[in-house]
């Protein structure tokens, strides 16, 4: 027999063995997926909130290369590739969007995504369980009100006519300060309020992996003479320090997605010039004035901005030995 009939002949006694092996992985697979019935079943509303609300709506970045017509219809208005965002970048009003979205978002990045992690240590530190959880829950409940509820609170507590703040200024003697229409004040303003919103409600993932340190690493830090300073610098921080990397490199994801709603309800026309945003920018052109593809193709940028912003700095953390998201 020549090498062409063995290799036609030993080709043809692996393919039944093959076969055999396929059908024992599905019937292990099949196997698995009826141990795990419930799992696969709690996971369909999942799935299916992400194809709706996420897969599905990006066939709607297609009309930032179209001139969309609402009484045309999607797939009947004409094309006009980058007309849009040609538009958009050579706008005199593009550099204050840009400038304004940026520092906010770096102001955020460099005061509030530190905070959860500093509250969460500060917590870790409490010995006395119902102190600790009474602090848990007092931090957390701001994270469940409305911007509506926070906007309203600022309100109320900055006004120059009867708010708490500027009475007590006043009460020391000093001049009282218009908080909400000032452009100096705006952004800080911007800041403070997320930190009391959503910096309680940050701490959980921390608390979770410091939960997670192995108790006898302290043990040995304390056998050595490490005070609780030493303890949380060389033990602590290095042990949750993969899961600050990867929420930092999913915060530069949204780095320019600070929210529509806090930005939109502080806004106001003294301090436009320094609060308007793409956010408000979209909403102001796209739903009130209806030019959809051009706020389509802002938004567009926006997004875009953000995959760049979180593969360069999941890139850096890899270079850096640390795993990252990808």
């Amino acid at each position: 027999m020549t090498g062409r009939t063995f290799r036609a002949s030993g080709r043809a006694a692996r393919l039944p063995a093959e076969a055999d092996s396929r059908k024992a992985r599905r019937r292990r697979r099949l196997r698995q997926i009826r141990l795990d019935y419930w799992l696969y079943v709690m996971l369909i509303p999942g799935v299916l909130y992400f194809v709706i609300f996420k897969y599905l709506p990006m066939w709607g970045v297609l009309l930032a290369f179209k001139d969309y017509q609402p009484f045309i219809g999607f797939a009947g208005s004409p094309w006009v590739g980058f007309k849009h965002f040609e538009r958009f970048f050579t706008d005199p009003s593009f550099g204050l969007l840009f400038r304004n979205t940026f520092i906010i978002a770096a102001m955020n990045l460099a005061f509030f995504f530190p905070v959860p992690i500093v509250v969460a240590l500060m917590l870790n530190e409490m010995r006395l369980a119902l102190f600790k959880r009474i602090a848990q829950t007092f931090i957390y409940v701001p994270h469940f009100f409305s911007w509506v509820v926070i906007a309203g609170i600022t309100y109320i507590m900055l006004t120059t006519e009867g708010g708490i703040v500027n009475e007590a200024i006043a009460g020391a003697g000093g001049d009282k300060v218009n908080f909400l229409m000032s452009e100096s004040w705006f952004r800080p303003l911007i800041v403070l309020q997320m930190i009391w919103k959503e910096a309680g409600w940050g701490t959980i993932i921390f608390l979770a992996a410091l939960s997670g340190v192995d108790p006898s690493l302290y043990e040995a830090a304390r056998i050595d003479g490490a005070n609780r300073w030493r303890q949380m610098m060389h033990v602590t921080l290095p042990a949750i320090r993969s899961t600050i990397v990867i929420l930092l490199i999913l915060r530069l994801g949204n780095f320019l997605d600070l929210g529509f709603e806090q930005i939109y309800l502080m806004l106001n026309a003294m301090n436009r010039d320094v609060g308007e945003i793409f956010d408000t920018y979209i909403y102001t052109n796209g739903i009130q004035r209806g030019l959809f593809s051009y706020t389509t193709a802002v938004g567009l940028f926006n997004a875009a901005i953000g995959l760049l912003l979180i593969v360069a700095a999941n890139k850096i953390a890899k270079r850096f030995g640390e795993e990252g998201v990808f």
